[in-house]
């Protein structure tokens, strides 16, 4: 939970931490709010008022205060506003309908046809963003936006740049024609540290100060939460969590590299040691076969590897396993992840890491590109900046 700052002319953030306090909680009264951001009593009641007033906020019962007025419980409302998010994958688009609590309100996927042009896949997203908010009955005055999680990297204009697994897209503004197609204002992010914001946003880490998000899907990326703050680097790309070396003389990555986590883990690199599509070789290691089973705890060994060592560059609270490519496999990477990080990481006697798998991962990018928006809106922020608007 962040704190508010009792200062002139930062009366748009002290919003934001009202919000994300309300937001954060299952119900909490203006008291509560002033005792967590340590905010003034004044100050709440003037936010929440405004909140009020702009229909972000509702009141919703009461409970007794121990001797005086009853307090009045305030609560987000939902129905505020939504987003669309769009996960682009190479071979799917998905795509979420979110309403402002982060709750999925309908969902769609649709595959990508091999040798499209770019334009014609963004076409796609789209025409799949307007017909799932068609077929919801939303209408454009409340939708906040479009939120796109797509394979990075990307520049600071949304522009992709030399992705690996889509060499047809270097140099593709893919932020900016959305836009012109949607008619809507587009945020856009890497789909590792979408699916790590709608975590904080949504998910299990929405009181967590500090945490990792490493997320699984045909690649391998991360995202990552420091001081309650999403943090991407200098060039909008940090936690590149698929590029730590954890086989040093593995097969040889297309960054460079040699035995990075992509290259030894990812549903491919699976594939082609046991010669079935990913989702059999998960479902054979959930059933307990031989064959499947030693190479997922082999693939599990090295994905804690990688988390060791994440944990001790960033002394976080929470480490977050995400994507689809947990498939059935992910209580399987969770537990061997979990033991790793309790019995190898340097501070494990000064304060326990948690090692949780995601509750949405299956949608893990498309919901965390819905957040994207609600972010980029309401989060409060001291001089960092999203992709957006």
């Amino acid at each position: 939970m962040q704190l508010g700052a009792n200062l002139p002319k930062i009366g748009s953030y002290n919003r934001a931490v009202v919000l994300e306090a309300i937001q954060a909680s299952d119900g909490i009264s203006r008291v509560q709010i002033a005792d967590r951001t340590r905010l003034t009593a004044q100050t709440v009641s003037v936010i929440v008022r405004r909140l009020l007033e702009e229909g972000l906020v509702v009141e919703d019962g009461s409970v007794p205060s121990g001797g005086g007025k009853p307090r009045t419980i305030l609560r987000l409302d939902p129905g505020a506003g939504y987003a669309v998010g769009v996960h682009f994958d190479p071979k799917e688009i998905s795509c979420v309908l979110a309403d402002l609590a982060g709750r999925p309100v309908a969902r769609s996927h649709l595959a990508v046809r091999a040798g499209l042009r770019p334009e014609a896949v963004i076409r796609q997203m789209a025409r799949a963003a307007r017909r799932i908010l068609r077929e919801a009955g939303v209408p454009d005055g409340k939708v906040l936006g479009v939120g796109l999680a797509c394979p990075g990297p990307l520049d600071g204009e949304g522009v992709m740049v030399s992705p690996p697994r889509l060499p047809a897209w270097d140099q593709v503004p893919i932020k900016q024609v959305l836009r012109e197609h949607t008619r809507f204002p587009v945020t856009v992010d890497n789909d590792a540290t979408a699916a790590a914001i709608g975590e904080r946003w949504a998910g299990i880490a929405r009181t967590t100060p500090s945490f990792a998000y490493l997320y699984l899907g045909t690649g391998i990326g991360g995202g990552i939460f420091l001081d309650n703050q999403v943090y991407r680097g200098r060039s909008m790309n940090a936690a590149e969590f698929g590029h730590i070396t954890v086989e040093p003389d593995g097969p040889e990555c297309y960054c460079g590299n040699r035995g990075c986590v992509e290259a030894v883990c990812c549903p491919s690199a699976i594939e082609a040691v046991l010669g079935i599509p990913h989702a059999a070789a998960c479902a054979a290691a959930a059933r307990g076969e031989p064959a499947a089973r030693e190479v997922i705890d082999r693939v599990a060994g090295r994905l804690a590897d990688a988390a060791v060592s994440v944990v001790n560059m960033l002394d976080i609270d929470l480490l977050v396993l995400g994507g689809p490519a947990l498939r059935e496999v992910g209580e399987i990477y969770r537990e061997v992840v979990a033991r790793a990080v309790s019995s190898r990481a340097l501070a494990r006697r000064l304060h326990v890491v948690r090692v949780e798998t995601s509750p949405i991962a299956a949608d893990a990018a498309a919901i965390g590109a819905a957040s994207l928006v609600f972010h980029a809106t309401y989060a409060p922020r001291l001089g960092t900046t999203l992709l957006g608007e």
